[in-house]
């Protein structure tokens, strides 16, 4: 342990925190604005996926406890 009473790991965490806060978004050119639209793109799509295959899992389990219960 240093000095400070504070162990390495802590020291670590308040460093990192500081360099994210340091970070700043720059508007991109247009290369990063196509790349953007097209991973946006991508994030809708496996969202909807996620919502579908969500949905087809409930409807299974409700058949099976109905198969079940019978």
């Amino acid at each position: 342990m240093g000095s400070s009473g504070f162990s390495p790991c802590v020291i670590l965490k308040g460093k990192i925190k500081k360099l994210a806060t340091k970070m700043v978004i720059t508007s991109g050119n247009e290369e990063d604005k196509g790349s953007q639209e097209k991973e946006s793109k991508e994030e809708t799509i496996l969202a909807m996926l996620g919502i579908i295959g969500t949905i087809l899992n409930l409807i299974v389990i409700i058949f099976v406890y109905i198969y079940t219960t019978l």
